[in-house]
């Protein structure tokens, strides 16, 4: 079974769950019993995109990371291809059952989104923008409440920090220059500024941005300093656990305290799983 959690980077998954719930508090959506299956829509959305991901870079990984189960002959490829394809029907049928019809159009979307990053775009240099996208998305599957427009903004912001890590994950095996890191960094300053100002802002969002913007760009500063592969990784790695910081400020902001609270709360298991299982 561990394969099967290395393939799809289980615990990363808990780095998603806010997406929806960010998506729902901006848009004012009631929050109903079965709501809850939005976040796990999400959720299967991401396995599927990892496996997706290690399907697709099969050959290169057999070069640079070995050790991942495919190219390791823990998993066979055409197993691999199934499970995404399974992971991204139960991630439209669990839309479907969370959120109604409303919801089936923003999920449908990301699925194709999904699709086209690993298999089309995931190498080029458009890379940063479909992974931007396929988060802001995910973002949207949760906003079918009156106020739409307030879940794109935060649709956006989400979006960017993904464009923001997705930048700097190239240079997890090779390094890469310091404008990389820089556009990292500034990304993460950027968003944590839209966050902390304007006419939403409030004392529990504000703390909730200042941690994501501490941890965050901590790593990528360093990566900066001394932008080796080593750092990259742990900046990729920060910036992917650091999404929930970002989702729980986001939700503060929002005027959901409680929610926020809530996938604040998630981080502590992200970080301890993801000592047990990689997330890159």
């Amino acid at each position: 079974m561990n394969r099967w959690l290395r393939l799809v980077r289980a615990p990363a998954a808990l780095t998603v769950l806010g997406d929806a719930i960010a998506g729902a508090a901006a848009s004012g959506a009631p929050w109903r019993p079965r709501t809850i299956l939005l976040p796990l829509s999400s959720a299967a959305f991401y396995w599927a995109g990892m496996a997706l991901n290690d399907w697709a870079d099969r050959d290169l990984d057999a070069v640079e990371r070995p050790e991942r189960p495919i190219p390791a002959g823990e998993i066979a490829p055409n197993r691999a291809l199934a499970a995404g394809a399974g992971l991204t029907a139960a991630g439209l049928a669990l839309a479907a059952a969370g959120g109604g019809r409303s919801a089936l159009p923003a999920a449908a979307t990301l699925a194709g989104c999904i699709w086209t990053y690993d298999l089309v775009l995931r190498s080029t240099p458009l890379a940063p923008l479909g992974m931007a996208a396929c988060r802001g998305l995910d973002v949207l599957l949760g906003a079918n409440g009156p106020n739409k427009h307030a879940a794109r903004g935060t649709a956006g912001l989400v979006a960017a920090h993904a464009c923001s890590v997705t930048i700097g994950s190239a240079g997890e095996v090779r390094g890469a220059g310091r404008g990389t890191a820089a556009a990292t960094l500034g990304l993460t300053a950027a968003v944590t500024g839209a966050v902390t100002t304007g006419r939403r802002r409030n004392p529990a969002a504000t703390f909730a941005a200042v941690g994501y913007a501490l941890n965050v760009g901590a790593r990528q500063a360093a990566a900066l300093a001394t932008p080796t592969a080593e750092a990259f990784r742990a900046a990729t790695a920060a910036g992917i656990h650091g999404t929930i910081a970002l989702q729980s400020a986001l939700i503060a902001r929002s005027g959901a305290p409680k929610l926020a609270a809530a996938v604040a709360a998630l981080q502590g298991l992200a970080s301890r799983f993801g000592k047990k299982v990689p997330v890159t």
